[in-house]
């Protein structure tokens, strides 16, 4: 366990270049490895969630090599996947474990998918009905409703499926096992969830049809693609923590570059629009199917909003940081619609209205949502906050004990906690140390993944105890730009933070 306090800071000034989008890079690693012949991923996200994927479909026979700059994948074709030796571990990643199990269903061989502790507790069920209605043969826990799953390989039928939820994973899921399908598959959801997968399809000219909310795919055996070059746009999960600690830090301006703006996930941009905040496109283009753009936000007030059932599906990742904008801003926001963000890696509605209040905003819980009774100024109490197993939870209450109303510190407990799922990069061995590109730091515990030059933020003093949960996949992981951390990563480390360690030395 270790024990961090957050003081408050400066401006945050200057430009920054965040990690891949980790929901690209999943589709990427699959698409790439089915692909016939040589592709290179730049950009990839290498959180954990990412790279457990490339573990896969490394033992499922697919050669991956890593430089520098790129994945190199050699693809081995639609039918040219082998039977792992043992099962595959999917880690913390919902995303990995669902997509996985669509793509291997229709496979010729047996496979078994697991995962960590939490991902053991998620439910399954939603994807493994309409699989088991294409035919697959799947096992798992309570009938199948929790991992680990045993997959066994068999031909499959296309169906007609209608999601009762708007749900990436399950569309995504489902699309895979068509791939392998006879007949045409129908999916339809009721609102749009992210369109990564179509659009990544589209990019390596894998026929599908889409009217409206319904696609139409029909699969093997005439489906066949070819490697090609694949450029991940920076996640806008990440920068979202970035945006809105920029917004609600007085006198902040920075610019976060080359950002996927798929507006399946610009949720967060309309809602913070809407809340004042100032946020500009700069030099839209787009790769590899995705539309990116440089985005350049300023400090500005925020005024409560209501955040409806249509607007969840593309802000579910970013729930925890919009509550804490919510927060601090002037009147009351209400968030309905929302009960997908229980199921998520913790009840995500649960834990930031804990968290939140103890820092002490006013907040309603409500079976879908909650009411956030705005403070009207940046910032919260200070609090002594617990392990949140949830990363996206964390670092917003990172972002959020940066400004608080009196002065006060935030201390965080985390055993899990900053996540380094959120923005990648962090290197930490079992006694909490931090490698920083082969340099250990005396502030232990966390670091953002992102280079540019960048300054600003709030103090941070690290006491650690011990490793706590440092034997789950994730350990330790990203701290919110205002915990105060330099952001070091593929350049050099940022400049203009000073840290204060555990011996009371401060350290530049």
């Amino acid at each position: 366990m270790a024990s961090f306090t957050i003081t408050p800071g400066r401006p945050l000034r200057g430009t920054v270049t965040i990690p891949g989008d980790k929901s690209v890079t999943h589709r990427a690693i699959i698409l790439t490895a089915l692909a016939e012949g040589l592709s290179t991923v730049s950009g990839y996200c290498r959180g954990e969630d990412c790279l457990n994927t490339m573990r896969a479909f490394r033992s499922l026979g697919v050669r991956i090599d890593e430089t520098p700059d790129c994945l190199q994948v050699h693809g081995k074709g639609m039918w040219g996947l082998s039977e792992p030796f043992g099962p595959i571990d999917c880690g913390n990643s919902g995303t990995g474990i669902r997509l996985m199990a669509g793509l291997l269903a229709g496979q010729d061989f047996f496979t078994v998918l697991t995962g960590d502790d939490s991902i053991r507790r998620r439910p399954m069920g939603r994807v493994v009905k309409p699989l088991r209605t294409m035919g697959a043969v799947i096992a798992g826990r309570k009938g199948g409703e929790l991992a680990p799953l045993a997959i066994t390989g068999t031909r499959l039928k296309g169906i007609a499926y209608a999601s009762p939820v708007a749900s990436a994973q399950i569309k995504s899921s489902l699309l895979f096992a068509a791939l392998y399908a006879d007949g045409v598959t129908t999916l339809s959801e009721p609102r749009l969830s992210r369109d990564h997968t179509e659009r990544m399809f589209a990019y390596f000219r894998i026929p599908f049809q889409r009217d409206g909310l319904t696609l139409r795919l029909d699969g093997r055996p005439s489906v066949r693609w070819g490697g090609k070059p694949v450029v991940v746009p920076g996640d806008l999960s990440a920068a979202a923590f970035f945006l809105v600690g920029a917004t609600i830090v007085p006198d902040s301006d920075v610019t976060v570059r080359t950002v996927g703006i798929n507006p399946t996930r610009t949720g967060l941009l309309d809602v913070l629009r809407a809340m004042g905040a100032q946020i500009d496109l700069l030099n839209p283009r787009e790769e590899a199917g995705e539309p990116v753009a440089d985005l350049r936000v300023r400090s500005a007030p925020l005024r409560g909003v209501q955040i409806g059932p249509e607007q969840i599906p593309q802000t579910i990742d970013e729930f925890p940081i919009l509550c804490v904008a919510a927060a601090v801003a002037e009147g009351e926001t209400v968030i309905s619609g929302a009960e997908e963000l229980r199921v998520k890696e913790s009840d995500r509605i649960a834990t930031m209205a804990t968290e939140l209040r103890a820092m002490g905003a006013q907040i309603e819980e409500r079976p879908d949502g909650m009411v956030i009774r705005g403070l009207g100024r940046p910032g919260a109490n200070g609090a002594v906050r617990r392990d949140l197993h949830e990363p996206r939870g964390s670092s917003g209450g990172h972002v959020c004990g940066d400004r608080r109303l009196d002065g006060r510190q935030t201390d965080l407990d985390t055993g899990y906690g900053l996540h380094r799922n959120v923005v990648p990069g962090i290197r930490e061995d079992a006694g909490g140390s931090v490698d920083w590109g082969g340099k250990t730091s005396i502030v232990r515990g966390l670091c953002w993944h992102a280079s540019g030059a960048f300054t600003g933020g709030a103090g941070l003093d690290h006491r650690h105890r011990r490793a706590g949960r440092g034997g789950e996949k994730h350990g330790r992981s990203v701290a919110g730009i205002a915990a105060g951390i330099p952001l070091p990563g593929y350049g050099r480390p940022l400049s203009g933070i000073g840290l204060e360690s555990a011996d009371g030395k401060r350290r530049p």
